[in-house]
């Protein structure tokens, strides 16, 4: 479903990305660990043009979109839940769903598509009126990726989605993306809970400094002496 070849990005002078290749198969929920600065994000921005690619090839359903405009990636199948959440706080939380389906004009899908939101997670139905800038951490977190549902991904990429959040929300969190592949959607996880992200992962993608050093299934790496010692604490 999704391949990087060879991608290389830049920060101005500074080389972020460094010759990422990695593919995702239809139905996979697949997982980039690795340290802070390492390149995870950057590799998400980079499939959706928010940081264009110096060289190398992005290809969703074989079709290349390397540095296609954001909204044509959006309108292509993929969608992101960013780092941090960023739901727009000022709005409601209907509101910042509605947006998430900006792309659809047909209301009956909107509205077929909030109520399956609202089945992934009922408090969001709850607080439907409620200012999102008013919403817990955990809230904030269901509701950014309910908006990213509202664009009717094929691919949903998920930057960082248990940061700040306690245990057992993050629990709960990961309990939902799961449900959310078993429903047919293609998952690409960036995580620094590296136990955690491998544990519903079925493979993994280890990144270093701008490079992939290391992939294989997730069970493997969950037992990998190097990524034990590097990112599960052992």
């Amino acid at each position: 479903m999704l391949t990087l070849e060879n991608i290389v990005t830049h920060y101005g002078n500074i080389k972020a990305l460094k010759g990422i290749s990695l593919d995702v198969k239809q139905g996979e929920i697949a997982t980039v660990i690795g340290a802070n600065g390492a390149g995870k994000t950057t590799t998400l921005k980079t499939i959706c043009s928010l940081v264009p690619a110096t060289s190398g090839k992005v290809y969703f359903q074989n079709k290349d979109i390397t540095n296609k405009s954001t909204s044509d990636i959006v309108e292509a199948g993929i969608a992101m839940v960013p780092e941090g959440r960023r739901v727009f706080p000022r709005m409601t939380v209907l509101e910042n769903l509605q947006l998430g389906a900006y792309l659809n004009n047909n209301r009956q899908e909107v509205k077929n598509d909030l109520e399956k939101v609202f089945k992934f997670f009922p408090i969001l139905k709850n607080r439907i009126k409620q200012i999102s800038g008013t919403l817990s951490g955990g809230e904030q977190q269901m509701l950014a990726i309910g908006r990213a549902l509202m664009a009717r991904p094929k691919l949903l990429l998920l930057d960082e989605p248990s940061m700040g959040l306690a245990p057992k929300i993050v629990a709960n969190i990961f309990d939902i993306i799961m449900e959310i592949n078993r429903t047919g959607t293609t998952i690409l996880l960036v995580e620094q809970n590296a136990r955690m992200a491998l544990s519903i992962a079925h493979k993994g993608f280890v990144i270093e400094t701008g490079k992939i050093v290391l992939q294989d299934t997730a069970e493997n790496l969950l037992n990998n002496e190097q990524v034990k010692k590097a990112y599960l604490g052992e």
